[in-house]
């Protein structure tokens, strides 16, 4: 008996890019653009950088880092990215 299986895989759930989104933004997208990119309410995001903004400041760097590093969506590079490409060149 001979008998042939096929397994077909579908890719439906594209994996999101992390990516500041134009649209939906507070300041620069950062918190909007971590909660799509966790797939979270983007309150739950803002509330957590805000307490760790004010227990002990973290939450201000890490929102500057993340402002630097994550592109802007549509953008290829991020402003960091940028920046060192250009004093490279």
């Amino acid at each position: 008996m001979n008998t042939t299986t096929a397994y077909t895989t579908t890719t439906d759930q594209t994996t999101p890019q992390l990516s500041r989104p134009t649209e939906g933004r507070m300041l620069a997208g950062v918190a909007a653009g971590i909660a799509r990119y966790l797939d979270v309410d983007v309150t739950a995001v803002r509330i957590i950088l805000v307490v760790l903004a004010i227990v002990g400041g973290a939450g201000v760097p890490i929102y500057l880092a993340a402002w630097l590093l994550i592109p802007d969506e549509g953008s290829g590079q991020s402003i960091a990215g940028g920046f060192l490409q250009s004093r490279s060149a």
